[in-house]
């Protein structure tokens, strides 16, 4: 059955995926950030392949949804799956059903400071327009944006993300075994974050977790310690610059950043346009 880790963009999911590999898949618990893709992707052509011939028929690629999970549900084990797609329904076919999913590991960031990310990450001329990025209710991931070249376009397939208000209210409370996980807690607390998601494997997914290890695995997945073996390593799914350059994927800055970046005109935008989901988030008083 799936487990999907559902985000926004450059909300954490691959911090959380991270975390994961080293709990579940790694005999050793170090990070390898080129082994952790052991968490799939969802949607990816190789989903599909039994079921269409034409990938940019989005329309068509919908009514195989569920389909494709039921296909990977057949083995009837476990699967992490990380997807940045809404939760949505297209002429009545929905992303995923309750049959299909096992659970939601759902990451939530405070939208004024995903714009900081995403203007650097897919090279955003201004904070206008990263803006816009997350306000379009239609908005798709471009996979074959060129500062994507190092991920295998020919297995990933454009990804309907819509804006960030639809997009967390899609997978808001979807399945019983629902974890939302802050990123700002990731920041502030991650010892005690990642404890919870460790809870929530062990007692809603029935996980059997080895918890004297616990405290090193977390140690081992500092935001400082992914950011040395990138700088070491690399990372295959970072961005290039126009110049061909490996951009910096772990990113952390201050906290609240945006409160130094964004213009008052900006801020109040994005304010307004999210404020619903944004007090019940508790962004906002």
């Amino acid at each position: 059955m799936i487990v999907w880790i559902a985000s926004y963009p450059k909300s954490g999911n691959t911090w959380i995926r991270s975390f994961l590999y080293s709990l579940l898949y790694s005999n050793d618990h170090i990070p390898d950030l080129d082994k952790f893709d052991i968490i799939d992707q969802y949607p990816t052509r190789k989903h599909f392949k039994k079921f269409i011939n034409n990938f940019n028929n989005f329309r068509e690629m919908s009514k195989y949804w569920n389909a494709s999970q039921t296909e990977l549900n057949l083995d009837k084990k476990i699967k992490f799956f990380k997807t940045h797609h809404i939760n949505c329904k297209v002429e009545n076919n929905s992303f995923t059903e309750l049959e299909n999913t096992l659970g939601v590991i759902h990451i939530v960031r405070d939208p004024r400071n995903i714009i900081t990310s995403l203007k650097n990450h897919y090279s955003k001329k201004n904070y206008l327009e990263a803006l816009n990025f997350i306000s379009d209710p239609l908005h798709c991931i471009d996979t074959e944006n060129k500062s994507h070249k190092n991920i295998d376009k020919t297995m990933i397939l454009n990804t309907l993300i819509s804006s960030w208000s639809n997009h967390y209210n899609s997978w808001r409370n979807f399945s019983k075994n629902y974890l939302l996980i802050k990123y700002e807690d990731l920041e502030k607390n991650p010892k005690k974050t990642f404890k919870k998601l460790t809870d929530y494997l062990k007692i809603n997914l029935k996980f059997e977790i080895d918890t004297e290890k616990i405290d090193k695995i977390i140690e081992l997945n500092s935001f400082e310690n992914l950011k040395k073996i990138e700088l070491i390593k690399g990372f295959k799914e970072a961005a290039v610059d126009e110049n061909n350059k490996k951009k910096e994927f772990f990113h952390l800055g201050p906290m609240n950043k945006w409160k130094n970046l964004l213009s008052n005109d900006i801020i109040t935008k994005i304010e307004t346009i999210f404020k619903k989901e944004m007090k019940e988030l508790k962004y906002l008083d």
